[in-house]
């Protein structure tokens, strides 16, 4: 039974919803939670069905804020959020990830006074030019409760001294694949769609500013696509999508034979696909998580990770867009070992605990 404690926790992308799927059930155990979806992700396929599926509860506060620039969209939602948080008196917000939702609801929160506990506190990439690790580091200077999936984590946040108090909870995203294991596995009606065999495809997912928001990392992402000798399945993010017409790359896309291009998926069928590939190639931080966790190589299309400990053990390699280096990761030969660096699947309970007590 929930008492009158009031945890207001803001969602707003593909990698939030998945998370709130492992907390939100144990959190609203011991506290009443109001959910708050900014709208970053809006379109259904990357918003609507990741509830359905996962079991997530309906938004309570939609403030359909996407779009513009990084700066203005973060400056919006820290106003709306911060309206939301004068009607809700929450006594903690709950922040997940590295998004431009996660850094206007700690602006936010900041403004009010309310104090803020961070899931995935302390991860990493030192690659400053990347909009997530800033969002990321503002976010953690800003909370009170730093929920740290790793001992790297805590390790950085130790090494920064920031004044919030730290707890090693694991990944929440461990949770929720262990939870759709079963589920997944063995369906394979989205690879019979998809005109790929167990085991003999490619994923690729790509969406970040750095790969697809210039011509240059454009052409260095199709040259990858172009190189690659198995068939290949590309989910297309809206974003990328909408620069390739931009750029006029768009046919040449199109004519990559051994491509298959599909829509975004919902998370049973891109996990489905994804444990059942030879290999992820993704810009992705949530995805190569998600590679990890299912045993599968991951190719990590950029220089620079916050998921290190996946490449320390040898299972997820940096290529950046380097066709050349995609290939040699992709034939290379991978460890017989598989170290379970995100713990046993009980993070959601640990998150519920911890702000339970911080409560």
């Amino acid at each position: 039974m929930t008492d009158t404690r009031r945890v207001l926790t803001v969602v707003g992308n593909r990698p939030q919803f998945v998370k709130a799927a492992a907390v939100s059930g144990p959190l609203r155990k011991v506290a009443t939670e109001v959910l708050v979806h900014t709208g970053q992700h809006h379109d259904p396929e990357l918003s609507a069905v990741f509830f359905d599926e996962l079991g997530i509860p309906a938004p309570d506060v939609n403030l359909e804020i996407a779009g513009g620039p990084d700066q203005s969209q973060v400056e919006r939602m820290a106003t709306a959020l911060g309206q939301v948080i004068a009607d809700q008196h929450p006594d903690t917000v709950l922040l997940y990830g590295d998004t431009n939702s996660t850094l206007g609801g700690a602006l936010a929160a900041e403004a009010a006074g309310v104090p803020v506990a961070h899931v995935e506190a302390g991860m990493r990439s030192f690659d400053m030019s990347m909009p997530e690790e800033r969002n990321r580091i503002e976010t953690d200077r800003r909370s009170a409760l730093l929920l740290c999936s790793t001992p790297v984590a805590v390790e950085n946040l130790k090494n920064e001294q920031l004044p919030g108090r730290i707890e090693l909870v694991g990944d929440v995203m461990a949770d929720v694949v262990a939870m759709v294991a079963d589920r997944v596995r063995n369906r394979h009606e989205v690879l019979a769609t998809m005109g790929v065999e167990a085991g003999a495809y490619l994923l690729v997912t790509a969406h970040r500013a750095g790969t697809v928001d210039t011509a240059e990392g454009l052409e260095g992402l199709l040259g990858v696509l172009e190189t690659l000798r198995l068939p290949t399945v590309l989910p297309l993010h809206p974003r990328t999508a909408a620069r390739l017409q931009e750029h006029g790359l768009r046919s040449r896309l199109d004519a990559i034979e051994h491509l298959t291009i599909t829509p975004p998926l919902g998370y049973i069928d891109f996990q489905s696909l994804l444990v059942n590939a030879a290999a992820l190639l993704t810009d992705s931080g949530g995805a190569q998580k998600e590679a990890y966790l299912s045993g599968v190589r991951c190719v990590t299309l950029r220089t620079t990770t916050e998921w290190t400990e996946t490449v320390d053990a040898g299972w997820n390699t940096l290529t950046g867009l380097d066709a050349e280096a995609v290939v040699s990761a992709l034939a290379a030969d991978l460890p017989s070992a598989r170290p379970d660096l995100y713990g046993d699947a009980r993070a959601g309970d640990r998150v519920a605990a911890a702000l339970r007590l911080a409560l």
